[in-house]
């Protein structure tokens, strides 16, 4: 419950303070959150569409920039970092007005200088539709004094994981 009362504190910080998530991603909600996964929900508006009035490619190349620092939001980043890549992949149409896209946003690394994370996209008929991944330079981020990772550790899966993997934290 910690995370996911974080996540959306520094979701609405986003909105408060940014130009981008206040005009195009105001109405996400977010479903989840635990350290290291967010889940969130569009309910698709025509200004979110393109000129065939289907989602358009850049509100879900948006969802991957928010998803990727709201994940690292629920590991206690409150300054998310910022982007140092982000690719989507397209698979079919996110839907059209009316509809719902839902995200699935998980972090897949969390080192010292930075983290890279994962977006899936679900459309109404449960497919997925889009993925994207974002890297983010976290080094200035992970000394904001609003943070609170010490009480946002990631589960011990994600852990074990990682150290299976050989990874030291200090990517």
């Amino acid at each position: 419950m910690a995370a996911l009362k974080f996540v959306r504190s520094v979701y609405t910080d986003f909105l408060a303070k940014s130009g981008l998530e206040p005009t195009l991603l105001r109405g996400i909600k977010i479903t989840a959150a635990t350290p290291g996964k967010v889940s969130f929900e569009l309910p698709i508006e025509k200004h979110h569409c393109n000129r065939l009035n289907i989602l358009h490619g850049g509100t879900i190349a948006s969802m991957v920039d928010m998803g990727g620092s709201l994940v690292l939001a629920s590991r206690g980043l409150w300054s998310t970092g910022v982007s140092t890549d982000l690719s989507v992949t397209y698979l079919s149409s996110g839907g059209k007005v009316g509809d719902v896209i839902r995200g699935e946003a998980v972090c897949d690394k969390f080192g010292k200088t930075l983290a890279f994370t994962s977006v899936r996209f679900i459309n109404k008929d449960e497919q997925v539709v889009a993925r994207g991944s974002h890297t983010k330079f976290v080094a200035l981020a992970q000394k904001d004094e609003n943070n609170i990772v010490e009480q946002l550790k990631p589960e011990e899966n994600e852990s074990k994981a990682s150290s299976a993997l050989g990874a030291s934290g200090s990517a």
